[in-house]
């Protein structure tokens, strides 16, 4: 029950990143970053709190360097291309193609560490890739008339592409370090990264950025979202790292200690199926048959790899 909670918890971010720009009129780096800046308190105390752990060990060097690369790819680049992304596609379409990184890991895996591929993941592969290609066209059709639909694809396309990377460097981090501590870490670093991003933006932009609407705020620089109509974007912020980041992320770890990585896993399959329900009654989204048979045949295609891999992390 846990993992399933955690699971609906994850896959509630697309659904509030797409009614933040629908109601703040926002754009992604702003949203990301009171993401990760309202996250920052509770992955610093995580830190402090497994550092005094009896049998914590200080990391090498080593470690240290694949442990930020992983967080900036994993947490930053990643994060940064879906939320983008969002801007141009549905959530379910999006959560879909997301969904495709179980796949790439295990091309990554084969590739990079020369992990056979077997029978049983050859199909899987081949059901994921057709699931996504019966529901992309099945979209393509709905929303023929957005010029940035390739495009918002393309950019959560990537986004699967480099999770699936950290993915992999996850399986062999997580052993030597610890879950908690190594995704703790991970997330510190994207924070500093998305906080770096953003305040360059601000800086280097003439006039200064305005992340609220024109005439919203006041003129000069915003390094902060303040002003008329700021409540409502803080607020989504606020959702975004507690609902969709924090709650849930501690909800699978402890979910996958109690029941296992590949019953968790089977668990957390429920995503796409959550964010195509969500997505239907809060934004108003259309199912149609060909995303139905597209997401069964991607959750198919998907557990089937999680039965083949009995490690895996789970935060997506």
């Amino acid at each position: 029950m846990i993992s399933f909670t955690g699971a609906i918890l994850f896959s509630t971010k697309a659904i509030l990143v797409k009614m933040a720009f629908r109601t703040t009129h926002t754009e992604a780096l702003t949203l990301l970053t009171l993401r990760m800046l309202l996250s920052l308190p509770f992955y610093l105390a995580a830190a402090f709190w497994g550092s005094r752990k009896e049998g914590n060990v200080r990391m090498t060097r080593r470690q240290w360097f694949w442990v930020i690369v992983l967080g900036l790819l994993g947490y930053y680049v990643s994060s940064f291309l879906d939320f983008v992304g969002l801007q141009y596609i549905s959530a379910g379409l999006e959560r879909l193609i997301l969904f495709l990184y179980p796949s790439f890991a295990v091309l990554i895996n084969a590739v990079a560490f020369h992990q056979r591929i077997s029978r049983l993941q050859v199909g899987a592969l081949a059901l994921t890739y057709i699931g996504i290609g019966i529901a992309y066209f099945g979209e393509l059709h709905i929303d023929a008339g957005n010029p940035n639909f390739y495009w918002g694809s393309f950019l959560v396309f990537l986004c699967a592409i480099t999770y699936a990377f950290y993915l992999s460097g996850t399986g062999r981090m997580v052993p030597v370090l610890g879950a908690a501590k190594f995704t703790t870490y991970s997330m510190l670093t994207a924070t500093g990264a998305v906080l770096l991003h953003y305040f360059l933006r601000q800086t280097l932009t003439p006039g200064g950025y305005s992340p609220i609407p024109a005439g919203a705020g006041s003129p000069g620089i915003h390094f902060i979202p303040t002003g008329a109509g700021s409540g409502a974007l803080w607020g989504y912020g606020l959702l975004l790292a507690l609902v969709a980041t924090v709650i849930p992320s501690f909800m699978l770890s402890a979910g996958m200690k109690r029941i296992g990585a590949n019953n968790a896993a089977i668990v957390t399959s429920i995503g796409p199926v959550s964010t195509i329900l969500q997505a239907h009654f809060f934004l108003g989204d259309k199912i149609f048959p060909e995303q139905v048979a597209g997401t069964v045949l991607v959750i198919i295609g998907v557990l089937m790899i999680g039965w083949k891999n009995r490690k895996g992390d789970l935060g997506v």
